[in-house]
């Protein structure tokens, strides 16, 4: 049966790797990336090659007015019948800063704006547009358990504060250093697991949701932002890992991802996949006065784009 899958982050890294793996595996799909306007309609050229379904909205995440105006068109074409029936969402995109101190148009910090409100704004208002059976996918990280076995000592580990201090430039300690921005990202990334797990409390029956933890996977996008020495050494030094245990190589990742979006891995709603299984998140990820308070939140902050 034809059917729409809506996905972030497809432009590159695991996400380019998911997409062409999701087209090949499932001829039925249409798939429905969204980019900016300078690479989207690209994008959706090149992985329309041999005949797939692609289409693309143009779409800022960094910026709510953008994703509600994605989300819009989005709507609208479903509404049209112009697009098959949503039985997907997939949240790949992500953003790491060298600082915590980078502000989006919307006021809000930018790791929390694109890693957390982009894809909260799309789930609410994509959410009575799935066909059941559904499945929202969102990318998370193993950086959210901050321990060394977890990130190797690279990311620090979450530092989890009132979401309203969350959500602003200066939440974290030398927040102008690489050190606040990565603390900024393994945050979002523990924030992005709550979300989810309230996504199973409060969706639909029929509609699932789930985190995916890629693993560390060297040589995406994710690192574009740093110096010029991590940016050399996440291409040409730390690729090497993905021969260890240690590490995930793009193309597994991307399979991986893949494989959780179509319903290969099985993975109840409200799960956390690590790469092909599901597997419980750290102990800090199950705190529900945690993710009530950030759902709250969260809706506060989108109320103004059309929820």
């Amino acid at each position: 049966m034809q059917h729409t899958i809506v996905m972030t982050g497809a432009s590159r890294g695991i996400g380019r790797i998911a997409a062409e793996h999701i087209l090949r595996q499932s001829p039925h799909v249409h798939l429905l990336v969204v980019a900016r306007a300078a690479s989207g309609a690209q994008l959706a050229s090149e992985l329309s090659t041999g005949g797939h379904a692609v289409s693309h909205v143009p779409a800022d995440l960094g910026s709510l007015d953008s994703v509600q105006s994605a989300a819009a068109e989005i709507r609208d074409r479903l509404e049209r019948g112009d697009l098959p029936p949503l039985r997907a969402f997939v949240g790949n995109a992500g953003m790491q800063y060298t600082n915590a101190l980078t502000e989006g148009p919307d006021g809000f910090e930018s790791t929390f704006a694109i890693n957390v409100l982009a894809n909260h704004l799309f789930v609410r208002l994509l959410q009575d547009r799935f066909a059941a059976p559904a499945r929202i996918v969102i990318t998370a990280s193993d950086t959210h358990f901050g321990d060394f076995k977890h990130n190797l000592g690279m990311v620090p580990g979450p530092a989890w504060k009132s979401p309203d201090v969350l959500a602003r430039t200066g939440a974290f300690p030398k927040p102008d250093t690489a050190v606040g921005g990565r603390t900024a990202y393994s945050t979002s990334k523990l924030a992005a697991i709550y979300l989810v797990h309230e996504y199973a409390r409060r969706l639909p029956a029929g509609v699932d949701a789930v985190a995916f933890n890629p693993g560390f996977v060297p040589g995406t996008g994710l690192a574009r932002n740093a110096g010029p020495v991590t940016r050399f050494a996440m291409r040409r030094i730390l690729p090497v890992m993905t021969l260890t245990p240690f590490a995930t190589s793009r193309s597994a990742a991307g399979r991986c991802l893949a494989d959780v979006v179509l319903g290969t891995t099985q993975a109840p709603t409200g799960s956390y996949v690590d790469r092909a299984r599901a597997v419980r998140s750290s102990e800090e990820s199950y705190d529900p006065q945690r993710e009530g308070e950030l759902w709250d939140a969260a809706e506060r902050f989108i109320a103004a784009y059309g929820t």
